[in-house]
């Protein structure tokens, strides 16, 4: 004997029906955070920010370190080093 019960329900009532939580509140909540988050990703792809993130010190930054590399390929090669800005 083959017995076949079709039951018509949405998802909340089977759960509610079955005694599952309803974790749609913790969904919402999870999605609103990951939105959040993805919002200042975008934020921090902003030309300028990354600018400013990858050289927090700017154009003294690249001077001082174009310094230090004179000064050292100066002192490798046995001559002083001459500032040419005036």
């Amino acid at each position: 004997m083959k017995v076949t019960v079709d039951i018509d329900c949405t998802p909340e009532e089977a759960r509610a029906f079955l005694g599952l939580p309803d974790v749609k509140p913790m969904q919402d909540a999870l999605m609103r955070q990951m939105q959040d988050q993805l919002s200042a990703n975008l934020a921090a792809m902003d030309p300028e920010t990354m600018f400013k993130t990858w050289l927090p010190m700017g154009i003294q930054g690249f001077e001082q370190f174009q310094k230090m590399m004179w000064s050292q390929m100066s002192s490798a090669m046995g001559t002083t080093p001459k500032d040419t800005r005036k």
